[in-house]
């Protein structure tokens, strides 16, 4: 019976995603369908919408797979440690730069598209 709680709860949350996939998707938003839906989920248990135990051991489940995730880039990691004895402090404020350029970078072009595409659309 735990299980079968568990998947239910999943579903709520994923039915959450999928709200907010659907309102992206409908209102031609710029953020992620899954952002929106986080933010709903925030909205419905803030407005006690949702109980948390209506999703808690679902989420807690999700959650305890997450570090499988970061696991591979970990590996990388350690495949290179010579790189990292010695000129560690140096690869701080590189990872910082590259950050803030990769973030810069990403909102420059996905504005551009953005820009083009509401252009487009007027042209029509």
């Amino acid at each position: 019976m735990k299980y079968v709680k568990i998947a239910l709860q999943i579903i709520i949350l994923y039915v959450f995603v999928l709200v907010g996939n659907w309102i992206q998707s409908y209102f031609h938003l710029p953020l992620p369908g899954s952002i929106i839906g986080l933010l709903l989920m925030l909205a419905a248990l803030s407005l006690k919408i949702v109980k948390l135990p209506w999703v808690e051991s679902g989420s807690r489940a999700l959650l305890s797979y997450l570090p499988i995730f970061f696991i591979p880039a970990t590996v990388g990691v350690i495949d290179y440690g010579g790189v990292f004895t010695g000129k560690g402090i140096l690869l701080i404020p590189l990872i910082v730069l590259s950050t803030f350029a990769t973030m810069w970078v990403s909102g420059y072009v996905s504005q551009t598209i953005a820009r083009k595409s509401k252009e487009r659309i007027a042209c029509k």
